[in-house]
């Protein structure tokens, strides 16, 4: 990702953030956000994999974690001025140059896993990270050094892009998370097919993880043709206050269509045939893809039964 290259420097110095930094207070919040769930966006838990729908990952079922975590961290910094008046600090949620993970693992929180994800023993790896930088000098925990995954390669072997190039080490170009987020042009077409049912980022090698065993959640999931059928108007009422909203309607749109293409049934040929007339050019080329896959995958039934 480009923008991880162009502040590389920055994010070596926390004092590119907070030129008075003396201290990191890094903090974790699990998700889904239960306390917030009826400001969620409303997923039918019911269709989860039935035709026509799509999975979302977990941490993206409630309100913009960002506005959620920012807030407590403001609330945190306004006690600590309380404690120590004139007390200098600014929270971060991965939208400045930071190392939130590493210096969660020096703060103790965990471990750095074979999916480049920050786990804990007790808690797993279904959790926000924070920071916390402050003038104030405190006494530091002492870092994870321990690693926990062993001989364990189950989410390397789990990835249905083939994201991980060895342990720790992903290629983002062929994460499913990069390419239905970060990606703002359209998603390759050698890539689609591992994208498979996801709509909004992956949970695959979380949950395939053993520190995530004693989760019992599931990917929430949306009708996958009501989405489509969203206009510009109507998806900024059902998505403000989402990190869906980062993405914009022809990123979340064009997801969702790939989506169809790929696990879709000819109940969906309507609404993508609708998308061909759309104004954004991104949404007609995977329309008329998706298109193609599912008279293609009609065919072949049809031809099987005979």
């Amino acid at each position: 990702m480009e923008y991880m290259h162009r502040h590389a420097e920055a994010r070596r110095y926390p004092a590119s953030v907070l030129p008075e930094v003396k201290s990191i207070i890094m903090v974790a919040l699990e998700y889904p956000i239960s306390r917030e769930r009826e400001q969620a966006i409303p997923f039918d838990r019911e269709r989860d994999r039935a035709p026509n729908t799509g999975r979302v990952a977990r941490y993206a079922s409630g309100p913009d974690y960002h506005d959620i975590m920012r807030s407590k961290l403001n609330r945190m910094l306004d006690w600590l001025r309380e404690q120590v008046p004139g007390c200098v600090g600014r929270g971060v949620v991965d939208t400045a140059p930071l190392l939130e993970r590493d210096f969660a693992r020096r703060a103790g929180l965990g471990w750095i896993g074979k999916n480049t994800m920050l786990i804990n023993k007790r808690r797993g790896s279904y959790f926000f990270l924070g920071a916390l930088l402050t003038n104030l000098e405190l006494q530091p925990d002492p870092p994870h050094e321990a690693d926990h995954c062993g001989t364990c390669t189950a989410c390397l072997d789990a990835c249905p892009t083939q994201a991980f190039t060895g342990p720790g080490w992903l290629d983002s170009r062929k994460c499913i998370s990069y390419l239905t987020i970060e990606l703002r042009q359209q998603i390759p077409e050698p890539q689609r097919p591992g994208v498979g049912d996801w709509v909004f980022g992956c949970d695959v090698c979380q949950e395939v993880c053993p520190w995530n065993r004693h989760d019992s959640s599931q990917p929430e999931a949306l009708d996958l043709l009501e989405l489509i059928r969203l206009d510009e108007q109507q998806f900024r009422e059902r998505f403000r206050g989402t990190v869906f909203f980062r993405t914009k309607r022809r990123g979340v749109l064009r997801n969702a269509i790939i989506a169809l293409g790929n696990t879709g049934d000819e109940q969906a040929l309507p609404a993508l045939e609708d998308s061909l007339n759309d104004e954004e050019p991104m949404i007609r080329e995977a329309a008329e893809w998706a298109i193609k896959l599912i008279r293609q995958r009609s065919d072949l039934e049809l031809r099987a039964r005979k």
